[in-house]
């Protein structure tokens, strides 16, 4: 008769260990989709600006139609993009692209002082800060997840119910090489007017010398 409880006391320790390692599993999945929800959530902020940056270096730089076609297509690429692997193939050529399009609006003066231009750049700039810190918290997530879906014993509860390591959210490394070489964009200078000109004018040139006067004769 102990034996039998002793027997059964196991099996229902057993029964619990299973039943908390799997709502762990169900947690840590969950939390991975939500740290993804907030990913996306900027990725898509980030390619909503990217129309009206287009156009208003186009009005400035009509004729770099190559730079402003790159910039579409790799936009439509990153946004048909499903779940962090294609998300990560397709960020890379998508900031490529994106930093040519400011390579081609260092060029132009007036542009990067136009009010729109500067507020853009600024919004994005944002953008690409809360996509480094949404990143950063996903790839966390996935792996404090990942760990549990491989390591000993948890990893026979993940087989038994069919989870899966989760993916990260990189760039590629032949894609690190194709961003690594776009220019970089400074922020630095946001919201700052240019510099005015000077007010002082400038030294006057001199006088141009008369024709010599003819000799006495």
């Amino acid at each position: 008769m102990v034996a039998l409880i002793v027997i059964v006391a196991i099996v229902v320790l057993l029964l619990l260990s299973v039943m908390v390692s799997y709502n762990r599993f169900i947690s840590g999945r969950n939390a991975v989709q939500t740290a993804w929800a907030d990913v996306d959530t900027e990725l898509k902020r980030r390619y909503d600006l990217v129309p009206n940056l287009v156009n208003t270096v186009q009005g400035y730089a009509a004729h770099e139609r190559g730079v402003f076609e790159e910039v579409t297509k790799a936009r439509a690429a990153a946004q048909s993009a499903q779940g962090p692997a294609q998300a990560s193939q397709a960020e890379g050529p998508f900031v490529a692209a994106l930093g040519r399009l400011f390579a081609v609006a260092e060029n132009y003066p007036e542009l990067k002082a136009n009010q729109n231009f500067l507020q853009l750049q600024a919004t994005l700039s944002d953008t690409e800060d809360r996509i480094q810190g949404s990143r950063r918290v996903y790839n966390d997530t996935v792996q404090g997840f990942n760990r549990r879906v491989q390591a000993f014993p948890s990893n026979l509860i993940a087989g038994w119910f069919h989870f899966q390591s989760a993916q990260f959210f990189t760039i590629p490394d032949a894609q690190r090489a194709t961003v690594a070489e776009a220019p970089r964009v400074d922020f630095s200078n946001i919201g700052q007017a240019p510099p005015a000109a000077s007010s002082t004018p400038a030294p006057a040139a001199p006088d141009a010398p008369g024709p010599s006067a003819p000799a006495a004769s």
